[in-house]
């Protein structure tokens, strides 16, 4: 297993976020954990006015654990050290909160994005949706520094994973990796869901992989609700072009399967869950390329 780095801002950041890369890339396949980082700069924490506890709420914790079985199978691994806290790269690159700055923010920033309202913009207000992070304002600088030094040169290197799988294979299919609350609940049916599977209502990959996603993870036991409450955000929107062979698919997992959301610790179902989910990949990737090139011609 070879392990590629990016580069971080802070000290803390060695990296700020790695590529766990098979030998040998043998399946059409990436998959992304942008929100299971865990290294909190020092200076971040002396300007919150969380405790580390509260801080992490936001976490995608463990989910580069659980799909770290892909590497060895034959698929790269692109996962985030920083924490989603800090900065969110499943944002636009400017969703920005001009009350959180101090200085005027740039007239490209998008300032009035519904995820900006809610006080999860690229740089995020707010924890668990209510919980204020800063104690203070930050400048703009602040801000700007976090997206050129770790959002841009994270996505550069997104890019370039599903183009050298695109060239590679002739398609690319992105599993963008997440969690979610125990207790978030679906809006239509009230179930607390154990997955979601999200794909922009059909326009992010087709929906026949969809389908067997969800048909797979039910086979195991599991409830699965697609696009509701998560349809997918910037980066399953950004890079699911079907037309032209790049499918995104985003899965959202409950954390009470497999951890104590209260201690943070790993549950006592953890290591079953991960190898259900390796099941889930291994048989998901095991769709033949001709299903893919059918598809890409079909959402032409």
């Amino acid at each position: 297993m070879r392990i590629i780095t990016g580069f971080g801002a802070e000290p803390v950041f060695e990296p700020a976020f790695e590529i766990l890369a098979p030998a040998d890339q043998r399946l059409p396949f990436v998959f992304n954990s942008p929100h299971s980082g865990v290294c909190y700069p020092q200076s971040f924490l002396d300007a919150s006015r969380l405790d580390r506890l509260t801080i992490r709420k936001s976490e995608d914790a463990f989910v580069d654990e659980l799909f770290a079985g892909v590497v060895p199978i034959g698929a790269p691994l692109l996962r985030a050290h920083f924490p989603r806290a800090y900065l969110d790269v499943n944002r636009e690159p400017y969703e920005l909160d001009p009350k959180m700055f101090e200085g005027r923010l740039p007239a490209y920033a998008n300032v009035r994005s519904l995820r900006v309202a809610g006080g999860l913009g690229t740089i995020a207000r707010v924890v668990s949706e209510t919980q204020e992070i800063y104690a203070r304002r930050l400048t703009v600088e602040e801000g700007m520094a976090r997206i050129e030094a770790i959002y841009k040169p994270y996505h550069s290197t997104l890019r370039r994973l599903l183009a050298q799988t695109h060239v590679a294979f002739g398609y690319a299919v992105l599993i963008d990796c997440h969690s979610m609350p125990s207790s978030v609940r679906c809006q239509t049916s009230g179930i607390r869901p154990d997955f979601i599977l999200g794909d922009r209502y059909g326009t992010s990959c087709p929906i026949e992989l969809t389908d067997m996603a969800a048909d797979l993870l039910r086979s195991k036991g599991y409830t699965v609700s697609r696009n509701k409450p998560y349809a997918g955000g910037f980066i399953t929107e950004h890079y699911g072009r079907p037309a032209k062979g790049l499918h995104a698919l985003q899965v959202e997992i409950n954390r009470g399967l497999y951890m104590d959301e209260e201690t943070h610790e790993r549950g006592a179902d953890f290591v079953r869950v991960a190898a259900d989910l390796m099941d889930f990949v291994r048989e998901l990737t095991a769709m033949p390329d001709s299903a893919f090139s059918a598809w890409s011609i079909a959402a032409e």
